[in-house]
């Protein structure tokens, strides 16, 4: 993140001055500018997410506090204990490991990944060698990084800011590119482990999503586009509704103040959307600044004239920088996107497929740091591969899907 941020700047200065040396007079002051804005800008956008974070915060208290995501984790461990076998020898970590992967798939990012570290550090008490990462934590590491997240809420969240129309509309893009994700980073860890995928719970889970998508595809293949983001976002909004019935009658179930619980999850929303600022104000900044000089711009016509070259549409071009950035920075991909929807719009083609790409996977490079890094894992083995793999196959998807329906 460092290097990037400091890369960033100097690239835009360099570029700036080489204009200014051919006779671009203004190339300073627009660089000057760009910085100034897109300071502004990250200050309003999160201020913009203090109603939405608040609202959200509350709702995932009580999933919470209730025990809907520890009912949630036990459900889980069946299919756990197949693709890590080496847990069930190791009940302590198996806990914690469910928690997490359940607190993701709720969107529970404050909760995941405390979780996450805690899943780590009990994987590692049964670690031989302290250095090198075992099969289990690979495993682990790759469901995380390959985002099991049902419900998006935090992409949702930046579109509503961003004024979409409709910020649910995305839904069933993302649906299937984290799906290609998950299913491509767990196929390849479990090939490479000699793991078999050919168990009857896992098969028939994988074979009735599958079809679901399946059927999403075919229906959607066969209406008219706006029909097609019509029906994505029903399930979208379908299923915010849902959960947060679900939410509520978990909480008055568990017999608990719903309306306190809820109070005093939404001020944590508060802290979160401030804390924001300073990391969106550097990535905004920097990303507008290798725009404003022309830099981005550069990369992006070269990709652009060889896809036109290859006789393909060149509009998801656009998207791209997302995904450059998604497995390197998570602050980075999001403050991509924010500028993606800016430059071209909210609702527009390359503004949804920013939206379904950020989506669609994790940051994978600040995961391996993060979880490895906080129990002293150097040998990272082939998680870093099967993590990468898992991440172009979401952002693939990502981009084919968000065409599917809405090119």
């Amino acid at each position: 993140m460092n290097s990037l941020f400091i890369g960033f700047l100097l690239l835009s200065i360099l570029v700036a001055l080489g204009k200014l040396l051919i006779g671009d007079v203004e190339a300073l002051g627009t660089l000057v500018q760009a910085m100034f804005s897109a300071a502004d800008l990250a200050v309003e956008v999160s201020l913009g997410l203090i109603g939405v974070l608040t609202l959200w915060s509350g709702f995932f208290a009580l999933a919470q506090r209730s025990g809907m995501a520890e009912r949630l984790s036990h459900r889980l461990t069946p299919i756990l204990l197949r693709l890590m076998p080496d847990l069930s020898t190791n009940r302590a970590a198996l806990g914690p490991v469910t928690l997490n992967l359940s607190a993701n798939m709720l969107g529970l990012d404050n909760a995941a990944t405390p979780l996450g570290l805690k899943a780590m550090e009990a994987m590692q008490e049964s670690n031989p060698d302290k250095g090198t990462a075992t099969n289990s934590q690979i495993m682990f590491l790759v469901l995380n990084t390959s985002s099991v997240t049902l419900l998006p809420i935090t992409v949702f969240m930046y579109r509503a800011q961003q004024g979409a129309a409709d910020p649910a509309s995305i839904y069933a893009p993302m649906l299937m590119a984290t799906t290609a994700s998950t299913f491509v980073g767990i196929w390849l860890t479990a090939r490479i482990q000699g793991i078999s995928l050919r168990n009857p719970v896992i098969l028939t889970i994988a074979g009735l999503w599958l079809c679901l998508l399946g059927l999403l595809a075919w229906a959607v293949t066969a209406m008219p586009a706006s029909s097609a983001a019509a029906l994505s976002s029903g399930l979208g909004n379908g299923l915010l509704l849902i959960t947060v019935a679900a939410f509520l009658l978990a909480g008055w179930r568990a017999n608990i103040d719903v309306y306190q619980t809820f109070i005093d999850g939404a001020k944590e929303g508060f802290g979160t959307a401030v804390k924001l600022i300073p990391y969106l104000v550097a990535m905004l900044v920097a990303i507008a600044m290798l725009r404003a000089a022309g830099a981005l711009d550069l990369l992006l016509d070269g990709i652009r004239h060889a896809v036109r070259w290859l006789g393909l549409d060149g509009r998801f071009v656009d998207a791209l920088p997302v995904a450059f950035l998604k497995p390197l920075t998570g602050s980075g991909s999001r403050a991509m996107m924010l500028e993606v929807m800016q430059t071209h719009g909210v609702d527009s083609l390359a503004g949804r497929m920013a939206a379904v790409m950020q989506g669609s996977t994790e940051t994978t490079f600040y995961v391996l740091a993060v979880y490895f890094g906080s129990v002293g894992i150097t040998n990272l083995r082939y998680a870093l591969l099967c993590g990468l793999a898992a991440d172009a196959a979401g952002l693939i998807v990502a981009v084919l899907a968000t065409y599917l329906f809405f090119g």
